[in-house]
């Protein structure tokens, strides 16, 4: 492989694992609040993407118009999610909040499926958004540029919200004990449902992001990265925002370069991430940057 090779597929597989952040991040700020996994995290891109393929065909809207409005409404959806399905379950004991988080999931994909159709759609992507940069003999595509300048500046709002802010603050110390923080003074339902809120439009921001990367909509297609999000958050440390950050980088360039490097395993690439995830879990059950089981904080 020669080096513009090498450095083509390193641009590809940091867009791949920005997108696998954006997502593993809504499920480590639940994880690190509740110590619930929320299933339905993944199913999330699926209804962004429609939403979205609605606004541009159905109504003719502007696309920036379009993806904003969509990406509102599945914000909107992740608060409904928590006070619907995870809410009334708060005291009950933890396999009733995973299998209502089941439960979700497969509610949306099929209401999406008896919707919208079980046929795969093409998503429109703004022109300005398609096409490539030819930069001697390196093909860059401008959405594999675009992809990582988005994360960064989604995450650098996140973390002045987490860290600069009354509500980052609360947010840190539910993590820590919310049984304490309730008597408090605090408004826990408010401050979780914020967190569900800001999961969700990242979630909603990645999905976007897949969709235009990959155009094509159907109802199950949040399944895969929704799986593999999750795998970079336990990869990173389930529980911890910048073990989110790296686990969704290392995974995205390690299952490109394993396709570069290895083109023969091309057919591989998933079952090298779940792979990962079962030696993870063996050597290291809290991830790279996980601390001791019970402690994982924002």
């Amino acid at each position: 492989m020669d080096f513009l090779t090498f450095l083509q597929q390193l641009i590809n597989g940091l867009s791949l694992g920005s997108l696998y952040a954006l997502i593993a991040i809504g499920y480590t700020l639940v994880y690190g609040i509740l110590r619930l996994i929320n299933f339905a995290h993944g199913d999330l891109l699926m209804v962004v993407a429609y939403l979205a393929v609605m606004g541009v065909g159905l109504f003719s809207w502007p696309w920036p118009a379009a993806f904003g409005l969509a990406i509102g409404l599945t914000g909107l959806m992740g608060v409904l999610l928590e006070r619907g399905a995870y809410r009334p379950l708060r005291r009950a004991p933890r396999i009733s909040l995973l299998i209502s988080a089941i439960a979700a999931s497969f509610l949306l994909e099929n209401l999406a499926l008896v919707i919208a159709g079980g046929r795969p759609q093409a998503f429109p992507t703004p022109r300005v958004l398609s096409g490539a940069f030819a930069l001697g003999g390196l093909y860059v595509p401008r959405l594999s540029l675009l992809i990582p300048l988005v994360t960064a500046a989604l995450l650098a709002v996140l973390f002045i919200i987490i860290y600069r802010t009354s509500v980052g603050r609360a947010m840190r110390a539910i993590a820590l004990d919310l049984s304490t923080v309730s008597l408090m003074g605090i408004d826990v339902n408010r401050i979780i449902a914020f967190t569900f809120l800001i999961g969700s439009l990242l979630a909603g921001a990645g999905g976007l992001l897949w969709a235009m990367k990959y155009p094509q909509v159907n109802p199950f297609m949040g399944i895969m990265p929704g799986l593999k999000a999750f795998i970079a958050a336990v990869l990173g440390g389930i529980g911890n925002v910048t073990g989110a950050v790296l686990g969704g980088l290392l995974l995205g360039l390690l299952e490109v370069m394993i396709v570069a490097f290895f083109p023969a395993w091309a057919g591989y690439r998933d079952a090298v991430a779940f792979t990962l995830l079962i030696a993870l879990l063996l050597v290291r059950p809290t991830g790279l940057l996980g601390e001791a089981l019970g402690q994982e904080k924002l």
